[in-house]
């Protein structure tokens, strides 16, 4: 419900709004623009029945949300007889001061000569530093407006407004790209000069911490290649070296280019300009401004990489986070919360060495669960409209009637959309938060159990049907996958695991394309490497050969640890392949010929992972700490 003619009035123009629209809509909102809410209709029992509109239509609702803006609170000018504004808001002059001289007013609090109340932090901290300016005798100070510009996202749909965004200026011009099939909108308003005055970005705002800097300046390309994608038409890119060092890169507090570029690190420009803490938005090109300083931290936190941060936690012995930050995370950190990216990486390490070192063993148990992610708090992967998918764990992909059964009684008693996916599992779409423990209680009872889609685990070990039902088939493939399953299940890992077992050399189960694969010939198993078939597919390189079980679950086993400890956060075993010194050679050195003499160690840290593996879920809900800290509704 939008009471404005379009969605994101402030933000964006008819054009985005409309693409915004159709974004929002495809995902099966409803939208009502150009109509406000006139009543609110109960029934006898109080409850939300309805809503009459301005348009005199009614809308039938059990659940109201209001988004209700900013109001200043004056009252306290009020009750001393300041002048405020006839919508509210301490009524202010260019230096702030309000009807008394000697009383100033900022913020959210005050209006401010062009009669508005800014509800950002930007114009608060301009206005305060006019209004200390003042104080200090310096009648030069002003503040006559603010910069409005603002990056957000809304259902995940990258919005941007800079500048002119509505084109106001006498004889400006507007260069537009819109593709209605992928959501995107982009228009730059230029000046009569060339110089670009502002723009609206919509489903595509990466050019935002580039273009907002720009305002006021002629480009150094031409606007039309700022605005289309790359490869039509826009063959050379726009960088952070093409702004002016006048630019302000920060707009929260007003810090320039050629500012950053004094520094020589991301935490030296937040500690001495204060840029990059305040909306965020700026980061990526701050860090593009910088020098190369050699610093490989895994984040402002810490400044060791996530390799070294996971032989501090299996050395020391550590098993919390804050433990490792105050500890070993970097001086201005230290006492801190710690960061989006540092706290699921420990959570991760921590998770992954618990038996070892002395930690708890469960993802939610004390301080663990304060450094998940949405999909690892909630032990559930969520989805684009907000609810949660469910995916038990179905090994090999082998499962009973009664299993079967059990599921489709599930998905149909809570109303979930149900799809069998590539990885032979059925995941349930379409769950609410508060009915997870519900039906994960279902599931458990019937011998299910967590098939860790939420976390950078493993996830699957496909296989086809193997010697026994195929004509082709050398090995037994099912029985392989299913044992690999087991075994490796609840492995957390710097990203997500998928495997696969083929038991003939044509391939059926995709092998290649996995992160640990394993293809049946006459003599035994050969085992490849390094696969992915995401975004950037690359095919696995083979390891080792006519290996025996015995032989490929050692191997396996040697390997993923060796993953595990030495890979950076979030990087995938075909990137980490490419990366690392050395390369399919050195893996093979270290996992089959030992050549660092690390391989017992890495056995052992496999069999502690399999010795103390619990079900998540299962143990979730025998708890009831743990159920309130998944589900807390």
């Amino acid at each position: 419900m939008e009471f404005a003619p379009r969605l994101m009035p402030v933000q964006v123009d008819e054009g985005g709004g409309a693409a915004l629209l159709r974004t929002i809509t495809g995902m099966g909102l409803t939208v009502h623009t150009g109509t406000g809410t006139q009543e609110i209709v109960t029934g006898e029992d109080g409850a939300v029945s309805a809503m009459k509109l301005s348009d005199g239509s009614e809308l039938a609702t059990d659940l109201v949300v209001f988004s209700a803006g900013v109001r200043p609170r004056d009252q306290l000018a009020r009750d001393h007889g300041l002048t405020v504004g006839e919508r509210g808001g301490i009524t202010v002059d260019e230096q702030c001061r309000t009807s008394d001289p000697d009383v100033y007013a900022i913020g959210e609090c005050a209006q401010a000569v062009d009669g508005r109340v800014y509800g950002l932090v930007a114009p608060g901290y301009e206005m305060a530093q006019t209004a200390a300016a003042a104080m200090a005798a310096d009648r030069e100070a002003r503040f006559t407006g603010a910069d409005l510009s603002t990056k957000l996202k809304l259902l995940g749909v990258d919005v941007a407004s800079f500048g002119d965004a509505h084109g106001t200026a006498e004889g400006c011009l507007n260069v537009v790209y819109s593709d209605s099939r992928s959501g995107t909108y982009k228009k730059l308003v230029m000046g009569a000069g060339g110089e670009l005055l502002g723009g609206v970005l919509v489903g595509d705002a990466e050019a935002y911490g580039l273009l907002r800097p720009l305002t006021g300046t002629v480009p150094p390309l031409p606007p039309e290649q700022l605005v289309l994608p790359a490869g039509a038409g826009a063959p050379v890119a726009l960088g952070p070296e093409s702004l002016p060092a006048s630019a302000v890169i920060c707009s929260c507090h007003n810090v320039t280019k050629d500012a950053i570029q004094a520094c020589a690190t991301l935490p030296e420009v937040k500690k001495c300009t204060k840029a990059g803490t305040g909306c965020g938005s700026c980061v990526k090109v701050i860090g593009q401004l910088l020098p190369h300083s050699g610093d490989k931290g895994l984040c402002d936190c810490f400044g060791q990489t996530r390799q070294e941060l996971y032989e501090i936690v299996r050395v020391l012995r550590i098993t919390s986070f804050r433990a490792l930050l105050d500890g070993h995370g970097r001086e201005a950190a230290r006492g801190g919360e710690g960061c989006e990216v540092c706290k699921p990486a420990v959570g991760s390490i921590i998770a992954s060495l618990a038996p070892t070192i002395g930690a708890e063993g469960h993802v939610l148990d004390g301080e663990q669960a304060a450094l998940q992610d949405t999909n690892d708090h909630f032990l559930a992967n969520l989805q684009k409209n907000g609810s949660y998918s469910v995916v038990p764990r179905i090994p090999g992909g082998e499962i009973t009637p009664e299993k079967l059964i059990v599921i489709g009684e599930v998905a149909r008693d809570f109303g979930l959309y149900t799809k069998i996916t590539g990885g032979q599992r059925i995941d349930l779409f379409g769950a609410r938060v508060e009915q997870l423990p519900m039906i994960w209680t279902r599931l458990v009872d019937a011998g299910f159990e967590s098939g860790h889609a939420y976390g950078k685990a493993l996830r699957t070990v496909k296989s086809c049907v193997g010697q026994t039902w195929c004509r082709y088939g050398v090995q037994d493939s099912v029985r392989m996958a299913i044992d690999l399953e087991l075994r490796y299940r609840g492995l957390r890992a710097p990203h997500k695991l998928k495997s696969a077992v083929s038991g003939c050399a044509r391939e059926c189960a995709e092998a290649q394309s996995k992160d640990f694969g394993v293809i049946a010939t006459a003599s035994g198993w050969n085992l490849y490497v390094g696969g992915n078939g995401g975004a950037t597919p690359r095919h696995a390189d083979l390891l080792a050969q006519d290996l025996d079980d015995a032989e490929l679950v050692r191997l396996i086993d040697r390997f993923l640890m060796f993953y595990i400890r030495t890979a950076d956060r979030l990087e995938r075993t075909a990137a980490w392949l490419e990366r690392i010194d050395g390369g399919l050679d050195h893996v093979r050195d270290v996992v089959v010929h030992d050549s660092l003499g690390i391989c017992a160690e890495l056995e052992a840290l496999m069999a502690d992972h399999v010795t103390h593996y619990r079900d998540e879920w299962a143990a979730t809900l025998d708890d009831p700490e743990r159920s309130r800290a998944s589900c807390p509704s």
